[in-house]
């Protein structure tokens, strides 16, 4: 008799991949577009709208179809990274539940990141199952100190999660290849009053970008790939010295060991 075997791995796979689709539904109930909320106002034109009739559906209408496997591969990307996008929106639901420390924290270890704690010498991470140990509602004693987001895809609106960090003293960037000047600039704005050491070495961060970092009183040292990388980053790098004597810039292979 035939065996079994092969249609009970197809079962397997199939219940496994209908399992992670109902898993991304229920994160994905967090995140009500604005507009569909019950206290949200509307038009009554919105009667005649088309939520996907955007701008880059009818650009992509108008583009001949390309089944390429580099095309394909593009598209399966920006999927991803659209993906990626919505689920690291802000959550003002989230944010009352847990205040602004632990929701940080939560976005933060929920992603491979390290996060610790004011009077913690441990730094916090997620185990291999993305399982972490903090509390699930508002605990005034859990106060974020430092943030480690190294090597995170993390996109512009997720840093919106970081914010109102008053004990933040120290913050890494490092290796996050999707953080450039506007990512800093939202960085700069956050009301990091006590922000220290702020690492955006290995990022897409320009010379540009510094002109916001005036924002940052306290800050004691800033680590970048190479302050000489360039005349016009040696150059910004000199004048945001002189404007703020406390801070000193250095490069990343004075701190990090590669």
């Amino acid at each position: 008799m035939p065996s079994n075997e092969p249609d009970n791995e197809i079962s397997a796979t199939v219940k496994r991949i209908r399992q992670e689709l109902a898993q991304d539904k229920q994160q994905l109930k967090w995140r009500t577009p604005i507009g569909d909320r019950p206290e949200d106002w509307n038009s009554k034109l919105k009667l005649f709208s088309n939520a996907e009739q955007t701008s880059d559906f009818i650009v992509m209408m108008q583009r001949p179809i390309d089944l390429s496997a580099k095309s394909m591969k593009q598209w399966w990307d920006k999927r991803q990274e659209g993906i990626e996008r919505h689920m690291q929106q802000f959550i003002p639901e989230r944010h009352k539940i847990l205040g602004p420390e632990l929701a940080a924290a939560h976005f933060i270890l929920y992603r491979g990141g390290a996060v610790k704690f004011v009077n913690d010498p441990k730094w916090q991470r997620a185990s291999e199952d993305g399982e972490f140990n903090l509390p699930n509602k508002f605990n005034a004693t859990f106060k974020v100190e430092a943030l480690r987001c190294d090597n995170m895809p993390l996109y512009y609106e997720g840093l919106e999660n970081l914010r109102c960090l008053e004990h933040l003293k120290f913050l890494s960037f490092h290796n996050v290849k999707t953080f450039d000047d506007w990512c800093l600039d939202r960085i700069s704005g956050s009301e990091f009053p006590r922000l220290e050491v702020l690492d955006i070495s290995g990022t897409k961060v320009t010379a540009k970008g510094f002109s916001c970092l005036y924002r940052l009183g306290q800050l004691k040292l800033l680590i970048i790939d190479d302050p000489k990388q360039t005349l016009e980053m040696e150059l910004s790098a000199a004048m945001l010295e002189a404007s703020m004597p406390a801070l000193k810039i250095v490069a990343a292979h004075t701190i990090h060991s590669f």
